[in-house]
Parts: structure tokens; C-alpha cells; sequence
């Protein structure tokens, strides 16, 4: 079985890099620079291939051989679609590690495409959304009925390019819920609840984050609610009302993403400072709670974690055709097989 990371040289593809050639694992590496792409094959002694994603047809050759690819390459909203075309195309299994709504939307609505394809579409294989959506499903599992469904974290971050280019694409479109079954446009820090995280009890804010759309799919509670530790969250509000109408306009968004290339560093180490939490809590008409914590690594490393696990299960052919979510794939307690992630017991009151 073979699989590709593509967009191996930038700052999330070079973690898993390193995490899978620490394991003995040989991906093919690829993405659109040799120049990137030619010091780290060399590095691991891996091979690499150079293609864009504009061409469909040199897509499908780049991907000629392989069983499964690992896309790290964001923002996810420009470069998912061409990615999933090919792989459905070509019979290639499709992971990455997108944590914006409308790319998790747009390929979970091709289903019935993958299932007649043969072809797994797995979005959101990384810290965005695994171990969230992995707590939702445990939650939902012992709350059946459950009919709302909050989720926090709290973590350390460390950015890359991609990432930072994904916060400046969204920054202008506010806060997203799940609202009886829909996704709606909400105020920015619209809620604010208190989680307890293992490590203790910490105020946090609602922001967008790919569960409202991927928890859904998991488990189809219709209120979903995200959030996590915001310094100055009360502010957000009103930083919606002054600074997201700025956020729209494309002139900015050019020079935020100008900015972003030139100033935010590529390759990045594996960053294993910190950690990170997760709380979530299900509610039932009847007024039954059900909350539960999990403890782990920071992003970054469950992330690499996350995916090289994901790529091999993929490739292996383990995972039936059609969109997935982490635990529609794997199994609601996927994340306790990563290591150094703590699933805590579910508690009813």
C-alpha cells in the first residue's frame, strides 16, 4: 500500500513527515515546489513528486500509484475540491486536515459520489476535529436522545502559513452554529459557558470550529455549539460589528495573506510544549447531562498522530467507501489510540 502527503514542505505536511519517517513509514512526498520538496525527500530518503492542483489531469498522473493522500496543503476552501475531484477520479482515498465548515459541507455532501467511486473522503483527520468529534460521538452514544451538544477546547497552537491564511480567509464571516438541524451565521463569541477541563474550570467563547458541521454528521443532535478559551472574549462582539466588514473586503484579505507568506515560519520543529483539552456536554429533552473530558498532546503533534494513523488505515482499505468524520471512520474512541490522549468516562447527572 502506498500514501502521499501532499504539501510535504509546509509547516503541517513537514510534521507528518518527520512522524512517519520516525515510524519506519515511507509516504510518497509531494506538492507544487521542488525546491521545498527535494531537501526533505533527501532528508528521509523518500520519494517526491511536484504537481499543482490546476490541472486536473496532472492531479490524477501525480497520483498515479497511490492508495490514499494525506492533503495538507490549505486553505482548504481553494484547494480541497480539486484534490477530492482527482482522488474520486482516480480511486484514491482522501484525507486532510481542514477545520473550515463550508470544506467539511462540501465533502460530505459527495457521499453517494465516494460510495459509487470506492473512495473514503475523510475531512478534518487532525487536532481539527478528531478529538472533538471523537468526545461527541462517547457523548451521544450514552445520550441517545441527546438533542444539544456543547464542545470546548483548549490548546497550544502554533501556526503555519496555511492556517494562519484559513483564520484571515473566515475572519469577516462571524460566528457558525447548529441550530435545529441547520447551520446558521451567528454573532462572534455569541455564547460564553464555563468547561471543566481536567486541569480545572475556565470560562471560554463560542467561536466557529469544524464540529458544527462534522459532530453532526456523527451524531445528528441538531444544537451544537462550539467554543474554547479566548482571551478578551467578551470583545468579540463587537470586534465583529467594527473589524469583520474591514475582514471582507478583498484588498485586505490579499495583504493579510501577503503578510501571512512572508512573516509566519514554514517547517516548523514538532512543537510538543503544552497541551491540549477537551470538554463536552450533552443535553436531553428530558433535562439528563451528560459530560465528558479528554486530555492530550498539543495540536501539532496529534495532528501528525492523527493523520499518519488515518493515511494507513485508509490505505489498508480499512474504512468503507463514502464521507466519513474521525469517528464514523474509526470508531467514536478513536482518539484514545493516539498517543498521549486520555478519553475520561462519560458523567451522567
Amino acid at each position: 500500500m502506498a500514501w502521499m502527503i501532499y504539501g510535504a514542505s509546509g509547516h503541517t505536511g513537514h510534521l507528518v513527515t518527520e512522524l512517519a519517517a520516525a515510524r519506519g513509514l515511507r509516504p510518497v512526498l509531494a506538492g507544487r515546489s521542488a525546491q521545498r520538496l527535494r531537501p526533505i525527500a533527501d532528508r528521509f530518503g523518500l520519494e517526491y513528486r511536484v504537481f499543482d492542483l490546476v490541472s486536473p489531469a496532472a492531479v490524477r498522473e501525480g497520483l498515479r500509484g497511490i492508495d490514499a493522500v494525506a492533503h495538507c496543503a490549505g486553505p482548504f476552501s481553494a484547494t480541497a475540491r480539486p484534490m477530492v475531484d482527482a482522488c474520486l477520479a482516480a480511486g484514491v482515498h482522501y484525507l486532510d486536515i481542514t477545520g473550515e465548515i463550508d470544506v467539511f459541507e462540501d465533502v460530505y455532501a459527495r457521499h453517494a459520489e465516494a460510495e459509487r467511486a470506492g473512495v473514503v473522503l475523510l475531512p478534518g483527520a487532525g487536532f481539527d476535529v478528531v478529538p472533538t468529534d471523537c468526545v461527541a460521538a462517547v457523548l451521544a452514544e450514552r445520550l441517545p436522545r441527546a438533542n444539544y451538544l456543547d464542545l470546548a477546547f483548549s490548546a497550544h497552537v502554533a501556526l503555519g502559513p496555511g492556517t494562519v491564511k484559513t483564520v484571515i480567509e473566515g475572519a469577516g464571516d462571524g460566528g457558525r452554529a447548529r441550530v435545529d438541524g441547520t447551520l446558521r451565521h451567528v454573532a462572534l463569541g455569541h455564547k460564553r459557558v464555563t468547561a471543566a477541563f481536567p486541569a480545572g474550570e475556565r470560562v471560554v467563547t463560542a467561536i466557529p470550529w469544524g464540529d458544527v458541521s462534522s459532530a453532526y454528521r456523527s451524531t445528528g443532535i441538531p444544537n451544537i455549539t462550539t467554543y474554547t478559551v479566548v482571551p478578551g472574549g467578551t470583545v468579540l462582539p463587537a470586534f465583529q460589528r467594527i473589524g469583520a466588514p474591514l475582514l471582507r473586503r478583498a484588498t485586505v484579505q490579499r495583504a493579510a495573506r501577503s503578510v501571512a507568506d512572508r512573516v509566519v515560519r514554514r517547517g516548523a520543529e514538532l512543537d510538543s510544549r503544552g497541551g491540549s483539552q477537551v470538554w463536552g456536554e450533552a443535553r436531553d429533552p428530558s433535562g439528563r447531562r451528560v459530560t465528558m473530558t479528554l486530555r492530550g498532546p498539543n495540536a501539532l503533534p496529534l495532528t501528525a498522530d492523527g493523520v499518519v494513523r488515518s493515511a494507513e488505515r485508509l490505505a489498508a482499505g480499512e474504512v468503507p467507501p463514502g464521507a466519513h468524520t474521525p469517528s464514523t471512520a474509526f470508531g467514536a474512541r478513536f482518539a484514545a489510540e493516539l498517543d498521549g490522549v486520555e478519553l475520561g468516562e462519560p458523567v451522567q447527572t
